[in-house]
């Protein structure tokens, strides 16, 4: 089992910047994959950033050069710097994780889908205001 505990969420003004935090607790070196999701009222949830921890990123098109994923080995943390923030990216965001080999494949090849997540976090709240 994996415990995944997200922190850094809040307000801000369109523009500015946010880092979210998810530390992994529990099983933690059996994840191949992780990854970040965001779910804006009336929407479905949708992925915004993957990582495969051997190696390979993803990002949807809407934060392409926005956004950055990256991870803290040492720390069994995984990241999201969330810069220019748009209105239009307030949701939820949850962390997951995957222990299965298959996410590292899809990641690879573009494909980033909640199905394959087995652990998600509670969720911390971005608001933008614009």
């Amino acid at each position: 089992q994996v415990q995944l505990v997200e922190s850094g969420g809040g307000s801000v003004q369109a523009g500015g910047s946010l880092r979210l935090s998810c530390r992994a607790f529990g099983a933690a070196y059996s994840t191949q994959c992780m990854g970040w999701f965001r779910q804006a009222p009336g929407k479905e949830r949708e992925g915004v950033a993957g990582i495969v921890l051997g190696g390979g990123t993803y990002y949807a098109d809407s934060v392409k050069g926005r956004f950055t994923i990256s991870q803290d080995n040492a720390k069994n943390t995984l990241y999201l710097q969330m810069s220019s923030l748009k209105p239009e990216d307030t949701a939820m965001y949850y962390c997951a994780a995957s222990a299965t080999l298959s996410c590292i494949g899809l990641l690879r090849l573009g494909e980033f889908k909640e199905d394959e997540y087995r652990y998600w976090g509670q969720g911390t709240q971005v608001t933008v205001s614009s």
